[in-house]
């Protein structure tokens, strides 16, 4: 029964990436340091199109890690937790992407380099995975974003 399982969560995972290669912002999310056959089609289902958000904002609340807001009147906090909103299963597939980076501790990269600057201030885990879950997502909508302006100019041309 185990090795059914597999095969048929390994048929599922071929039929995901090969429906998301169709996508046209597959080769620029797949150059993405942390994401792989598995974690980039899940990332792009879980976005869906990416245009619909209108600002990198936006993208960050709707994955829920973005910082919260506890403000009234000449109060103002410095550290508010995450608001948790929105989708559980992209903000589970963020912090995959993340303990990906840490595992494979990619110099180069700007994304691992806030998270281990982070973690080198002290910070506690969740936070620092929180902060470059945020980073990896606004470098996400720059990248796809400008991608796909790209992609629709050369089309117009």
């Amino acid at each position: 029964m185990l090795d059914t399982a597999s095969e048929t969560v390994e048929s599922l995972r071929l039929k995901m990436d090969e429906t998301a290669s169709t996508l046209p912002e597959y080769p620029v999310v797949m150059a993405m340091d942390g994401v792989g056959p598995t974690l980039g089609p899940q990332l792009m289902a879980e976005i869906g199109d990416v245009t619909r958000f209108t600002h990198r904002g936006a993208l960050t609340v709707f994955a829920g890690v973005d910082p919260g807001k506890n403000d009234s009147g000449q109060h103002i906090q410095k550290s508010v937790s995450t608001t948790k909103k929105g989708s559980p299963y992209l903000h589970k597939t963020l912090f995959q992407i993340m303990d990906s980076l840490i595992k494979r501790s990619p110099v180069d990269d700007p994304v691992y380099a806030f998270m281990d600057k982070k973690r080198a201030q002290g910070k506690p885990y969740y936070v620092y995975m929180t902060a470059g879950a945020n980073k990896f997502l606004r470098i996400y909508y720059g990248r796809v974003r400008e991608y796909l302006s790209a992609l629709a100019e050369a089309e117009n041309i």
